[in-house]
């Protein structure tokens, strides 16, 4: 009777659940491929020494973790997805782990990329303001392309694709030996000069030219490091802040330039701050609602999937502000690519 049935209910098909990054699956790939290729005693060096993980347990040290799953998780529990993410791209890449397991790891990692981060694609970099906001107009509104009528000496449009590796100052310098604003005669390391001094020219405070000039110092040997932006804008609005207050919306748009962007990819994108006094006061008066207006527009910034951090200007003029700033870059490298 079997066999008189046999073809007549095929099976259904069923397609396995594609991986999702979270904290819980990703804990897990990372343990299970450290615990599958380290003995115990292997594990005790390789995290802290070759991996570089610091132990994140107070009431406890690593030789007191009951067992290989619970000395991997006493260095990364308090991690975030990103962190997690992070640390899965290293292991997936790690001569010393499985393929099975670098496959895991790498699968998760994509599915992090692909549900994290800015939606969209990046189309035009209006950046480098040294003067009045340039004037806009939309030229095809279908196609989004936009046209400076006005103002267009004072800024910078960087309007190419942007490269699958982000955008690296490499890509800038290449662009910036085509800008009409660029004397024909230079070689290249020359060119690289003139982009990073018309760079400088936007910047408007000495915490600011700090910021800019410790990264480039930093990766002044890697002209394939990701390009650190300045004075990028983020909204456009046509008309002036008094004249739209004026109007019957009442309120212009908030944070309408960004200090610092970089762009890991069209959806890593990292914003940078400097916040002086006017970020949060009028004159020597704390104001509420600008610091309100600020935190609001964070928020918003990171629901969109910027990553968006923050340095008060009196913590720049510091002693060991730039060795400060070098780690800091160096994490975010780290975390990013």
């Amino acid at each position: 009777m079997a066999e008189y049935f046999d073809g007549w209910f095929r099976p259904t098909a069923v397609n396995p659940l594609p991986p999702v990054a979270s904290k819980r699956t990703l804990t897990a790939a990372i343990c299970d491929a450290l615990i599958k290729r380290y003995t115990r005693a292997a594990l005790e060096s390789v995290l802290p020494e070759e991996l570089r993980l610091e132990w994140r347990r107070r009431d406890a040290r690593p030789d007191q973790a009951e067992n290989k799953r619970d000395l991997i998780t006493g260095y990364i529990e308090d991690w975030s997805v990103a962190q997690l993410a992070s640390l899965a791209r290293r292991l997936s890449t790690y001569a010393d782990i499985y393929q099975l397991h670098q496959e895991q790891l790498a699968s998760l990692v994509h599915a992090y990329e692909q549900g994290d981060g800015v939606q969209g694609r990046t189309k035009n970099l209006i950046f480098a303001s040294t003067g009045p906001k340039p004037d806009l107009v939309l030229r095809d509104a279908v196609s989004n392309d936009i046209e400076v009528v006005a103002n267009g000496d004072t800024c910078l449009i960087y309007d190419q694709p942007l490269p699958d590796g982000g955008l690296k100052f490499s890509d800038l310098v290449a662009w910036w030996a085509a800008h009409p604003s660029c004397p024909s005669d230079l070689d290249d390391p020359g060119i690289a000069r003139h982009l990073y001094q018309r760079l400088v020219a936007s910047l408007a405070s000495p915490p600011e030219l700090l910021l800019f000039r410790t990264y480039y110092a930093r990766f002044k040997d890697n002209p394939d490091v990701i390009a650190l932006v300045p004075q990028v804008y983020l909204h456009y609005d046509p008309l002036d802040q008094r004249t739209r207050r004026a109007s019957v919306s009442g309120a212009p748009l908030a944070r309408q330039r960004m200090d610092f962007l970089m762009l890991f990819s069209d959806r890593k994108r990292v914003v940078i701050e400097v916040d002086g006094k006017q970020h949060y006061a009028v004159g020597e008066t704390a104001t509420p609602r600008l610091y309100s207006e600020m935190v609001a527009e964070d928020r918003r910034l990171k629901l969109a999937g910027y990553q968006v951090f923050r340095f008060g200007g009196y913590e720049l003029g510091q002693p060991g502000a730039e060795a400060m700033l070098t780690e800091f870059f160096d994490e975010v490298h780290s975390r990013m690519s």
